[in-house]
């Protein structure tokens, strides 16, 4: 036993040995903990910098060159006629470039669809996440996510070929006696709604699902102990509890619907009309894709001003909803 084993022995204490101790052949490669931990640190910390930096100048790039794209239309236009005037024209031989129609028709028509899908999709996310038992759950799971995965396109040929007419046969009983109502097909308003509601659905499912899935059980078992039935503990323990996530997944179906094109322009008829149910309408995703093919000079910087509206709307929608979700609840109370 040589005179370290002997001295370690004697302390009763095991100590490390030493850099002089270690064969000079392993010291180069000796991995020091302290010193791996404190690379990986700094490696990842730049990682995410990185990360960050690209996802912040990509959505700094997007709105500079909106900004230098549409701007010139309002200055050249004018503000007051581009989004208060009703009449669109761009290929006459004075043209005209009012959208305020197309704006109210978007307006109108992604928030019919919320209104109409959010509430299928929060109580279908309750019911897979607490309610379903394990086999049904397995079997919704997929579909929902099959939902998502389906191009948009789709979508539109279904609406075409399934919905369409069914829109047509109801238009034509409802306005069989009015001689002014232009019939447009089935390719209306509702149609559109419609499209986008189903659309909507396995966005704010998922997203639902998953937060009400992450509430704290303890939670859910004091309101049990306390006497609330399962039902008032999910539509006042659990949705409550994952507020934030319900919230963000309607933010996410809120910038879907405004920025879905092909399966509206599909099913909803193209015209630049007020946005009454059973008019063919125009959106503001669908008058960039109709007509930036054949666009040229101030008629395309108007469809890139097009394009800077629905940005500033998809920023201030998103504004608000993360201003309610972290909102204090006690205040709001």
């Amino acid at each position: 036993m040589n005179k370290t084993s002997v001295s370690t022995l004697g302390t009763g204490t095991a100590q490390a040995p030493s850099l002089s101790t270690v064969p000079k052949g392993q010291r180069k490669n000796r991995p020091w903990p302290g010193e791996k931990k404190q690379f990986m640190e700094s490696f990842m910390h730049k990682v995410f910098f990185i990360c960050a930096f690209f996802g912040i100048l990509s959505v700094a790039t997007i709105t500079l060159y909106l900004l230098l794209q549409g701007l010139p239309a309002f200055s050249e236009v004018g503000v007051k006629e581009l989004l208060l005037e009703t009449v669109w024209q761009p290929t006459a031989s004075t043209p005209k470039f009012g959208i305020l129609y197309i704006i109210l028709t978007s307006l109108v028509g992604t928030f019919s669809a919320i209104a109409l899908g959010v509430p299928v999709a929060i109580l279908s996310a309750l019911y897979i996440a607490e309610i379903a038992p394990k086999l049904i759950k397995k079997i919704i799971q997929p579909m929902v996510e099959l939902l998502a995965a389906i191009p948009s396109v789709v979508y539109g040929l279904i609406g075409i070929q399934l919905l369409n007419p069914l829109m047509y046969s109801l238009e034509l009983k409802l306005f069989s006696d009015d001689s002014t109502h232009q019939f447009t097909g089935g390719a209306n308003l509702i149609s559109a709604v419609i499209v986008l509601a189903i659309m909507i659905l396995p966005t704010v499912i998922h997203t639902t699902q998953t937060a009400i899935s992450s509430v704290e059980p303890h939670l859910k078992a004091s309101s049990l102990a306390l006497g609330a039935t399962p039902m008032q503990t999910l539509f006042k323990v659990s949705l409550p509890a994952a507020k934030s996530g319900v919230v963000s997944g309607i933010v996410l179906g809120i910038g879907r619907a405004l920025g879905e094109a092909m399966a509206i322009t599909l099913v909803s008829g193209g015209s630049v009309q007020f946005p009454t149910p059973f008019n063919s309408v125009r959106f503001l995703t669908t008058a960039i894709v109709s007509e930036m093919g054949y666009a040229t000079g101030l008629h395309r910087q108007v469809l890139f001003s097009i394009g800077l509206v629905l940005f500033v709307f998809t920023m201030f929608i998103n504004l608000i909803f993360n201003r309610l979700t972290h909102s204090d609840p006690m205040k709001a109370s």
